[in-house]
């Protein structure tokens, strides 16, 4: 398992993540079984949030914790904040309590990261500087983030927060390309050379932060892989598969991995088979051409 430095951080972390959005619609027996197979697989990065489930997900995971308290000091746990229904809040007292709401149900004193979930458009960053300001002194939260931000948001934040930001957790994926597109695209009339995103790609490896990739094999909503609605991508990856002895799935993730801004990608699966083949996908770097036959057979296009 390759393992990289998260952002500026000293946490040493896998490049495989283990999103546990599904969790919890496991019993604390079946979640148990996960979480030490992606121990024994060295992936050892868990990423939750508090509306996973209504917190139902967060629960089981402290169940896992409570059968065996040890397994707490071989993990890294990082969870989300800030998301309530109809609307998004980063206000003080909303996102201490959210934090003492998580470490219980996780049965744990602390987080290794946490993460703001969404962007709330009424964000006071210095509201937000004394909130990590207080989980900091209190040994609640060692390391902050953000979630699907873009640059001017995340500098926003910086300029009022001590801490660095470290990771920023955005959709990308083969079917999900909008990161890369529009770099690739610039000054063209396609609409893949729309900047949606204030080209966060570029500006989070000029400051060191680490992208976390969720959704690595959606469509939006749909998975695409072995989906017969994708013939062309799902062909190119069995095709490249092949070579290096890899799942589908696997290959749509190595491709992820590829990409030079070392990319941290979240996979979701609670299946050890499918495990098995992200951490295979791990250790693969494939080449510069193979990257751009997949990229071009996802449906993506070169100006």
């Amino acid at each position: 398992m390759k393992r990289m430095f998260l952002g500026k951080s000293e946490l040493m972390v896998p490049n495989i993540a283990l999103g546990c959005w599904t969790m919890g619609n496991l019993s604390p027996q079946e979640a148990s079984k996960v979480v030490n197979n992606a121990l024994d697989l060295e992936i050892d990065f868990f990423d939750l949030a508090d509306i996973y489930g209504g917190g139902k997900a967060e629960e089981i995971f402290g169940k896992v914790i409570e059968m065996d308290p040890a397994i707490r000091e071989r993990m890294l746990l990082q969870s989300k904040v800030g998301i309530r229904k109809d609307s998004y809040d980063f206000s003080k007292k909303y996102l201490l309590e959210s934090v003492d709401g998580i470490l219980k149900r996780m049965q744990t004193d602390y987080l290794d990261v946490l993460l703001l979930h969404r962007p709330d458009a009424l964000v006071e960053p210095e509201i937000v500087a004394e909130v990590f300001d207080e989980l900091e002194k209190s040994g609640k939260v060692r390391n902050f983030g953000v979630s699907n931000h873009n640059p001017h948001q995340i500098k926003l934040l910086k300029s009022y927060v001590k801490q660095p930001l470290v990771a920023n957790q955005m959709q990308f994926s083969l079917k999900h390309t909008g990161m890369v597109d529009a770099g690739i695209n610039v000054n063209t009339k396609f609409d893949s050379g729309i900047n949606r995103d204030g080209g966060v790609l570029d500006y989070c490896r000029l400051e060191d932060i680490t992208l976390q990739a969720w959704s690595p094999i959606k469509d939006g909503g749909d998975i695409f892989v072995d989906n017969k609605n994708y013939p062309e991508v799902n062909a190119k990856l069995k095709e490249i598969g092949e070579r290096y002895g890899l799942s589908n799935a696997a290959v749509a993730v190595a491709w992820i991995l590829r990409h030079p801004a070392h990319m941290q990608t979240v996979v979701g699966t609670m299946t050890l088979e499918r495990l098995k083949g992200y951490a295979k996908a791990s250790e693969v770097t494939m080449t510069h051409d193979e990257w751009y036959e997949i990229y071009l057979a996802a449906g993506n296009i070169l100006p």
